[in-house]
């Protein structure tokens, strides 16, 4: 393909994207994947220049661009090279008319701005969110031993002892210590936020949003694999895909419980009053993951971002009804958002007489409201807020 026709791919790419997060549908990445496979033509330079094309243009972009080709001219102005690429020649995209205006930049739509800047989110910490990430992985102590198992290049190492980066496409997903087991994906942040939970060998421990499993594999490491360790969510194709990632990774503890919304509580009976700890990885709007996700930012309305607070604290109240006194409960959010993270441990606080907030020791992280949180700008993770209560 050349240059021009790369252009023409990705504004292709972008209408399409752009469609989805006007139309809840299908997430970039997805979308992406979709057009090289019905476009076989496409080499692995263009792949990956098509991909770049696409994802630059997206974070170049605040609002939700009209069009792909807005969205396209848009990184025209970051990047003011591509302005030749539109010469209509080469299956390119036509040349750029007098009158055309390129799409809005900034970093996202006015109202969630205006959220982030009154969540304490200034200026340089905005622009952060929408750098590449680059790639950390998890030792897996179940499996490995050393810090740092026999890897075909080595990593960096993080403020967790088991914890690696890589720069961002490294592709750990081939090497022979992934097939093994011996190491997992996962963000520095992320790990955080499990160590967080302070999880101990023979205790009963409730991830009750634990998705496809990422961070129950985490916790089941710190627990050695002794103990009980229950994964519950709502969603049974990704609570299906936690079986062979624990059997990669050697955990034999952890059991599975679908949940039906609206009736978590009577699938979780036999724990309640009875888990030592349950970690809530609430659903939320993903505003630290912009840097992996940044079409995200397209998809957040107020009206969802208040249906997402709502269900942030249910699922608080449930995780209440299962702790024994003197267990705890630890919720995070990929979000900075303050709606979503120390106001929502405030509400509970305050509605919730007989709980405290606990000091957990992280070794990054700064504090808001009852509890901490990282950023990319801060602490080079993705975004997170992180507390820990406990029951008098």
């Amino acid at each position: 393909m050349t240059p021009a026709a790369r252009i023409q791919a990705a504004i292709e790419i972008l209408d399409g994207i752009i469609e989805a997060a006007n139309n809840n549908g299908a997430p970039a990445d997805r979308l992406v994947a979709d057009w090289f496979k019905n476009h076989r033509f496409a080499g692995s330079k263009d792949k990956r220049a098509i991909r770049g094309h696409v994802y630059d243009a997206i974070r170049a972009c605040g609002p939700v661009p009209a069009t792909g080709r807005r969205a396209m001219l848009g990184l025209v102005e970051e990047q003011p090279d591509l302005r030749e690429l539109f010469s209509g020649e080469g299956y390119g995209p036509p040349k750029i008319g007098k009158n055309e205006k390129p799409a809005e930049g900034g970093i996202a739509p006015e109202w969630l701005e205006d959220r982030l800047i009154a969540s304490g989110i200034g200026e340089e910490e905005a622009a952060a969110l929408l750098s590449r990430a680059p790639l950390d992985v998890r030792v897996n102590t179940l499996k490995a031993d050393a810090k740092q198992p026999d890897l075909p290049e080595p990593g960096e190492q993080l403020a967790l002892p088991n914890a690696l980066r890589f720069p961002s496409g490294t592709q750990v997903n081939s090497w022979d210590a992934y097939e093994k087991g011996l190491i997992e994906v996962q963000d520095l942040g992320s790990q955080i936020a499990c160590s967080a939970v302070g999880a101990q060998p023979s205790e009963t421990v409730i991830d009750l949003c634990a998705g496809a499993g990422g961070k129950t594999l985490a916790l089941a490491a710190a627990m050695g694999n002794d103990g009980t360790l229950v994964a519950a969510d709502t969603d049974k194709r990704r609570l299906s895909q936690l079986a062979p990632r624990a059997e990669r990774a050697g955990v034999t503890m952890a059991q599975t419980v679908l949940l039906d919304p609206g009736k978590e509580l009577e699938a979780l009976a036999q724990w309640q009053g009875k888990a030592d700890r349950v970690l809530v990885d609430a659903p939320c709007s993903g505003t630290g993951t912009w840097r992996r996700n940044p079409e995200a930012r397209w998809r957040l309305s107020e009206k969802e971002l208040t249906r997402l607070t709502d269900l942030q604290a249910r699922l608080l109240d449930i995780a209440a009804q299962l702790v024994r006194p003197g267990g705890s409960i630890t919720y995070i959010t990929c979000s900075l958002l303050d709606a979503e993270g120390a106001a929502q441990i405030d509400n509970f606080l305050s509605a919730n007489k007989g709980w405290r907030s606990e000091n957990p020791d992280l070794p990054l992280g700064d504090k808001r409201g009852e509890g901490q949180r990282l950023s990319p700008y801060r602490h080079g993770t993705d975004g997170f807020f992180i507390a820990r209560i406990s029951k008098a």
